[in-house]
Parts: C-alpha cells; structure tokens; sequence
C-alpha cells in the first residue's frame, strides 16, 4: 500500500502506477493538457484501481455531453465490479459511490461523499477539488467556500499541492464577494504553484468584477506559465481577457482575441462554446457587428438540442440560436420543458430557471423585449442554480437588464443595474455606467413630458 501525492493511502502497489495517479492528481488540480495520457497509463498499469475508474466516470460527467454519459456508466459499472472482488479503501469506494449518485440524477449526492473523504483525510487535494468542481457545476459558491476551508489548515506550506488548495480558496472567496482576501490568496498561491490556472484565474476574476480592468490584463500577460500548459482551459483565461479588454471599450482587440485565441480551435466542448457565445452576444448587444462568428457556433449548437446534460450549457447553446435558428431553438425550448420537473436535480433546474430562461431568450431573439423581460426577470433570482461563476452568468445579467430598457421597462431594469453593481461591492463597470446613465436620461425625459401635460 502506497500514499499518493495527497499524502492519502492507496489500494495501489506498483511505484509507476502511483507516479502515473498522481499525474492524474497534479493534472486535475493544473488543468493540464496531459491529464487524460496520465489516467490511461494508470489503467494499464493497474486496470483493477477503481478510483481511477471512478476518476474516468467522473471526467465525463464534467464534459456535460449526452454522449458522456454511457461511458460514464462503464466506468461505474467495471468500478463497482473491483470494488466487489474486495481490497479497495473507504476512499476509493467513496469515489466509486459518488460516479454513482451522480449518475443517478444526485451531483449533491457525489459532493458528501467527497467531502466524507475529506472527513476521512483533511489533506485530500484531490477529493476536496472533485467536491469543488462540483459545487462550481451547481452555483454552490458558500459551499465551495466551506468546503476549502475546512481543507486549508491540513495544507501547510509543506504540501506538495498547497499552492491549488489558495487557488481554490481565492476562487470561492471571489464567489462569495471577499474580493481583497482573493486577491491576496491567489497571488500568494501562484508562489507555490506557478502552473496554477485556476489559482490565476480567480485573480482575473476580481479584477474583472471590481474594474481593475489593466491589473487583470498585465495578470495575465505576465504570467503565461500559469495557463500556457493547460487543456482547453486556456481558451477560458483567453476570454477573461477579451471581458476585460471589452470593459475598456477595446473592441479591436476583443474580435482579435476572439478570431486567434477564445475560438482559435472550433471545438464542441460546452466550455469553450460557453466562452465563445457568451463573447459574441456581450458585443452585440454593444452594438458591435460580428460579422458571420455566429454561423459556426449555430452549427454546432443545433446540433446540441437534445443533450440536456446541464442547463448552463443549452442556454449558451441558445444564444447562438436564437435570431440565427429559430426552429433549433424552438426544439431546445420543448426538450427543456421536457426534461423540467422534480425527478432529479438536473431537472429541477431545467425547470427553474430554465425553462423561463430559455423563453426569455427567444424572446429577445425575436425583438419582443416586453416579453423578454418579463421572462428574465422571472428566472434571473434563480440564474446562480445554473452553475458556473458570476462573471459567466453575467451574459444573462446583461440581457435582463439590456431586455427590460429595450422594453421601456427603466424602473425595473434599474434595481436590477443597481443590485449588479451591488455584487461587485459597488464597483460601476463599463456596461453599469452606460447603462445607469440611459435609465437616468430616460426618465428624465419621462419626467419632462409629464411636466409639460
């Protein structure tokens, strides 16, 4: 029995097995691009683990793809079988648990059993990133909070992954608002681990969400070796660049980063689709003409209408369908009906907020903002359930709030305004700015006319 990289005991006795495990631990954690290559080196070295059965089951579900899910009940199924012959730890049957009661419609489910491994072991890195992941998939940004810190004090200076667990630590910090704390605690992460993507990224996050607009873009171009190793990671740090070059109203560079980076590679991964539509639809509805970027994305998104694996990934996929295929994102709008209700938690909110969401979307494709709005607004206190950061909900903020001025709805799209800019501790963005000052004209003239009957 040997100990991994986590300083946790493992059912493993080979040497390169476990040197190949922690490739998948450190690549997980780095989000680098060899992660995958180190998962099938421990399988063949060991094809009886069942934690790195259960890692593979796992991986899928994150990919959020229809297609996923199969192989994802495979691994379950050949995980539960080793597990049987006997010799597996708690941990690695926790892990094998989990794969199942995600499958099973439960991702919260997964989440207490990672986090009984973290009971079982405070220094889990890894067990404390899966429970992490997967609050970030499920907009659980307190819970992602309590989750690290109960990891932190079991993660000194002297833990080889120390440097991941600030990284985590200053992203739920950003989450839950304590953005000075973030800061601090993903720039001191970054000493310790200088490949730490995600550390670096929350950093990016504040600076986004307090306006900090040239401290965020010279973090990210002087740090390179924080992301330059990563997966399909990398296009996402592209793209908080490209927000906050938008911020300053850059949008030369916007379309460039766009065009060379963000969707450099045409790949289906919702991920990057996410980072891509998102993208296009904050310049439209700036006013920028993006050409036929659309054409690609719409392809690939009328090709995802069935998939219902996560609500965060189809509303995406609506953005690029709405006013480019409105008979695609009629098929999304009833298959996210479909799907809605209380049989699982996926369900639940395909139901709320979904179905309102996806409803106000099409609205807003089709110019009846009135509507929009009144279905945006609606969704709009359950957006968070969705998943993902607040700087990757804030496209449907935009919209809401964008919806409700077009509709001459100031009054209401003004709280709105007002409780967006509240969540970045009163720091005015770009967008809030031009945006407030359209309300205050608005009803200013509003004003005017009534004085003048």
């Amino acid at each position: 029995m040997l100990c991994d990289i986590c300083l946790c005991p493992t059912s493993l006795s080979d040497p390169e097995a476990v040197e190949a495990w922690n490739g998948v631990i450190h690549g997980i954690l780095s989000h680098g691009r060899a992660t995958g290559d180190h998962l099938t080196r421990l399988l063949t070295l060991n094809p009886e683990f069942a934690m790195g059965h259960a890692m593979k089951g796992l991986a899928c579900l994150m990919l959020g793809r229809r297609e996923l899910v199969t192989a994802a009940r495979d691994a379950h199924r050949e995980a539960k079988r080793l597990v049987a012959q006997g010799g597996a730890l708690e941990r690695e049957r926790l892990w094998v648990d989990a794969l199942g009661d995600w499958l099973a419609g439960r991702p919260s489910a997964s989440i207490a059993r990672m986090e009984d491994c973290m009971r079982l072991a405070p220094h889990d890195t890894i067990s404390m990133k899966l429970s992490h992941g997967i609050r970030f998939m499920l907009g659980d940004s307190h819970g992602m909070l309590r989750s690290v810190e109960t990891a932190l004090p079991a993660h000194g200076p002297d833990h080889a992954l120390y440097g991941y667990v600030l990284g985590c630590h200053a992203f739920a910090l950003e989450e839950t608002g304590q953005y000075d704390r973030a800061e601090r605690q993903g720039l001191r992460g970054l000493q310790f681990a200088r490949d730490d993507a995600w550390g670096l990224h929350a950093v990016a996050h504040v600076y986004d969400m307090t306006h900090l607009t040239d401290q965020g873009i010279a973090l990210i171009d002087s740090n390179a070796a924080a992301w330059d190793h990563c997966n399909n990671f990398r296009f996402h740090v592209w793209w908080h660049k490209a927000l906050l070059h938008l911020d300053q109203g850059d949008i030369t560079t916007v379309l460039d980063l766009y065009d060379t980076k963000v969707r450099d590679e045409k790949t289906d991964d919702y991920r990057d689709f996410s980072n891509a539509s998102s993208l296009l639809m904050r310049l439209e509805i700036e006013g920028v003409d993006v050409g036929d970027r659309w054409t690609e994305l719409a392809d690939l998104a009328e090709k995802r209408t069935d998939d219902g694996c996560l609500t965060f990934a189809d509303m995406h996929y609506m953005l690029a369908l709405i006013g480019q295929r409105p008979e695609a994102a009629d098929r999304l709008i009833a298959r996210v009906a479909a799907d809605a209700g209380p049989a699982d938690e996926t369900s639940a909110v395909m139901m709320t907020p979904g179905m309102a969401t996806s409803e106000g979307l099409a609205a807003f494709g089709d110019a009846d903002y009135d509507r929009a709005f009144s279905h945006l607004q609606r969704a709009q206190p359950d957006f968070q359930t969705m998943g993902g950061s607040h700087a990757q909900r804030d496209i449907f903020e935009r919209l809401t709030i964008e919806a409700g001025l077009r509709a001459g709805r100031s009054a209401e799209a003004k709280v709105l305004l007002r409780n967006r800019t509240a969540l970045r501790n009163g720091h005015e963005d770009t967008f809030a700015a031009t945006r407030m000052a359209q309300i205050e004209k608005m009803q200013s003239m509003a004003a005017s006319h009534t004085a003048a009957e």
